[in-house]
């Protein structure tokens, strides 16, 4: 009789295990993203399936975060990985170690569900977009740092017209490459205005052609998202001209290439400089015939505007018949007013009235005047002196210069001399007993 082996639970578990790992240790399945559900812990639980059968799966947090492809249901991936037991259920499941979706079919079918995505949230608005300056001081640039793309953008703008340029090398595929491209763009715009790297006043994220696999990180949400919100203008310029990813649908401005964005972001100072020059000319024509123009219309207004002469020569000529014709109706009106005063009753009363005013104020003036007449100042004891010629002498020291002077009284004149010395006592005693 055959004896048949006897294992306890847990030695045909540990057999089952060894022989599934021994025999699984690296395997590639192939399958679609089914049940995925993320835990507390960071860890992702999945199944992949086909048509035939269901694989579950398991990706641990620390592979998660950097793979290139965001785990998600409905997703077709190659997943790497080893087969493993689990013998608390009695299962078996694919511990994932990479991922990545399973052919071009699969790429554009998930390409198309994130952009309805990012359709449906607004995320390719047109009404979010920025305008992109004319002429940018600073450019920064998200690529790799070695390759053709820099050093064709460079050359292009130096060509075109310098400006500063500012390189944030980041890895353009492969793993971890959407989240440092995103990490670039945040970080641009976290520059502060004033430090000592100067913020750009515009973006670049660009990468040479490759495949859709190879192009996958601008397609990637974190990408997506940091375009969306920069604040700075992004030109996008990923692969070649018929390659199109989502990071075209978000930015400002797409360029075909790496060289067409650096067209994009400078004008070309030759040409700036020839159209700065026509626009100068066209403005002193367009001011020249301006001027023109207006002398033709003033001298049109001039000839048509009599000479000054001729204008005065009218208002005067208006002016003196007026004038004359003023005099004669003021003549006129005088007669009238004297006809009317010797017609009335009371022309004589008006005239003796007036005559009477007359009188009085003739008398007035007559007393007054008659009061400061020479006569009456000398009967007040005043004497008017004079030289022999009969000139008034008003002081003493030119009285003393004339020698002989006449001196008028009121009754007559009488002529003297004058004394050398003259004793004054006498006459300041006489006013002293005066007053």
């Amino acid at each position: 009789m055959m004896m048949i082996p006897e294992y306890s639970v847990g030695e045909i578990s540990q057999a089952i295990k060894k022989c599934v790992e021994t025999n699984f240790e690296l395997v590639r399945v192939k399958g679609e993203i089914f049940g995925a559900k993320k835990a507390d812990s960071g860890h992702w639980y999945l199944s992949l399936k086909d048509k035939d059968a269901l694989l579950s799966a398991v990706c641990w947090k620390g592979v998660a975060l950097s793979l290139p492809v965001k785990i998600e249901d409905g997703v077709e991936v190659v997943a790497t990985g080893k087969i493993t037991t689990f013998s608390g259920r009695s299962s078996y499941q694919l511990v994932i170690e990479s991922l990545e979706i399973a052919g071009t079919g699969a790429l554009l079918k998930l390409l198309e569900e994130r952009k309805q995505k990012f359709l449906k949230e607004g995320l390719f608005d047109e009404a979010h977009k920025k305008n992109v300056p004319f002429l940018p001081d600073v450019i920064g640039v998200v690529t790799s740092a070695s390759g053709a793309v820099i050093r064709d953008i460079i050359h292009r703008v130096r060509d075109r017209f310098p400006r500063k340029i500012i390189v944030w090398p980041t890895p353009v595929q492969g793993e971890g490459a959407a989240l440092k491209i995103a990490e670039a763009i945040k970080g641009f715009n976290a520059l502060p205005e004033n430090g000592s790297i100067p913020k750009p006043d515009v973006l670049i994220v660009a990468r040479g052609g490759g495949s859709l696999e190879d192009l996958w990180p601008f397609n990637e949400e974190e990408v997506i998202r940091a375009v969306y919100d920069s604040q700075i203008p992004v030109i996008s310029a990923v692969g070649h001209e018929t390659d199109t990813m989502l990071i075209d649908y978000v930015a400002d401005l797409r360029a075909p290439t790496p060289t067409g964005a650096a067209e994009f972001a400078v004008p070309v100072k030759s040409e700036l400089e020839t159209a700065v020059l026509s626009l100068n000319l066209r403005y002193h024509q367009a001011i020249n015939r301006l001027i023109n123009e207006c002398s033709d219309r003033l001298e049109g207004l001039r000839r048509g505007i009599p000479k000054l002469s001729e204008i005065l020569f009218e208002y005067s000529q208006r002016l003196d018949d007026k004038s004359e014709r003023l005099n004669v109706a003021l003549r006129h009106y005088m007669t009238l007013k004297q006809n009317a005063l010797l017609s009335s009753p009371l022309k004589k009363y008006y005239i003796e009235n007036l005559t009477q005013n007359k009188k009085i104020n003739l008398e007035h003036l007559s007393a007054r005047l008659d009061a400061v007449s020479v006569e009456k100042v000398l009967k007040r004891g005043f004497a008017w002196v004079t030289d022999r010629h009969f000139k008034t002498v008003y002081d003493a020291s030119e009285a003393k210069k004339k020698g002989e002077l006449n001196i008028r009284f009121s009754d007559g004149i009488v002529k003297t001399h004058v004394a050398e010395k003259i004793d004054t006592r006498q006459f300041d005693l006489f006013l002293k007993e005066t007053n």
